[in-house]
């Protein structure tokens, strides 16, 4: 199994022109990538600019796959144009 926090900084005046493309991945995602677990979007309630996506794999392959799905190649970029600064990516494994 793996875990991905994908921490994301939003530029303020294009907050929901991300959560809108952002929102169109996880449906993707959740309907077509086999091996999701679990794939949403989440808000930090203390600065609303800040975008998490947190989510679960069966295993790095199906992570390598969802990696080079249509969906993802389409979006992803898109949502970069709207970040204020780098984003972090961390991705756990189990002990």
């Amino acid at each position: 199994m793996i875990k991905i926090v994908a921490k994301n900084y939003i530029k303020e005046d294009k907050l929901e022109e991300y959560i809108a493309i952002a929102r169109k991945l996880v449906k993707a995602t959740n309907e077509v990538d086999a091996g999701c677990l679990h794939y949403n979007l989440y808000q930090d309630t203390a600065n609303p600019q800040v975008l998490t996506f947190l989510e679960e794999w069966e295993s790095d392959e199906h992570l390598k796959l969802h990696m080079e799905a249509p969906h993802f190649k389409e979006l992803v970029p898109a949502l970069g144009e709207f970040q204020e600064k780098p984003g972090e990516l961390n991705i756990y494994k189990p002990l």
